[in-house]
């Protein structure tokens, strides 16, 4: 369970919560909001803004959850001894290609 909290968590939210960004660019979105419904030229540039702040925003976070997970996974690994080390890691890698083949939502 400690795991799977601080070993595999990140990469199934990675796979869920990344998904949005990563598959469609701000270009796109923009020009879709901007067609279908029907913005102005300084609408669709305070859109932009909205747009690019939301970028910066959700990769701050993003890379603030990197670094708890990394350090939870790091506190792990200090409590361990050696030999349950490489029975978490094995555990870990067991469930990793079980988390790369989650749906994106």
């Amino acid at each position: 369970m400690l795991g799977m909290k601080y070993g595999l968590h990140d990469r199934l939210h990675r796979v869920v919560a990344a998904a949005p960004p990563q598959t469609t660019s701000h270009e796109a979105v923009l020009q879709n909001f901007k067609t279908k419904l029907d913005l102005s030229a300084e609408q669709t540039d305070q859109i932009a803004v909205v747009l690019q702040d939301y970028s910066h925003y959700y990769e701050s976070l993003q890379d603030q959850l990197d670094d708890l997970r990394s350090t939870g996974l790091s506190r792990i690994l200090q409590i361990l001894q050696p030999g349950q080390r490489e029975k978490f890691e094995k555990m870990r890698a067991e469930l990793a290609p079980q988390l790369s083949s989650e749906p994106k939502k």
